[in-house]
């Protein structure tokens, strides 16, 4: 079971912002922005490769829900959402997640 299978089943502790029976969204332990969150499916999905016309409606969800979650985090001036998949692109846990990034100006560089 991977780390994020772990969360959701209450296994490991977070610091959740938001939950319902499809998704999960929890504080980063080692935040890259003053505002730094992880919404995640409850079903477990390798990454965006995995999204498939069977459970595309999770990640319908999500990018619905993001907005509520930000505004939730007083995210009032922009916020940025970032999915890595694979290793090369540096997608640690084999999880689909989406980070919610924001409370300060991001630079705009890219790696």
């Amino acid at each position: 079971m991977c780390l994020f299978c772990k969360i959701v089943a209450g296994e490991i502790p977070s610091t959740k912002v938001y939950e319902d029976e499809t998704i999960l969204a929890f504080r980063d332990i080692a935040p890259m922005a003053p505002t730094h969150i992880l919404v995640i499916p409850k079903t477990h999905i390798p990454s965006v490769d995995g999204i498939t016309a069977e459970n595309s409606a999770v990640v319908a969800h999500i990018f619905e829900t993001i907005p509520a979650i930000a505004a939730q985090e007083g995210l009032t001036g922009g916020y940025r959402v970032v999915s890595n998949c694979g290793d090369d692109a540096g997608q640690t846990v084999h999880h689909l997640h989406f980070h919610i990034l924001g409370g300060k100006k991001l630079n705009v560089e890219m790696a």
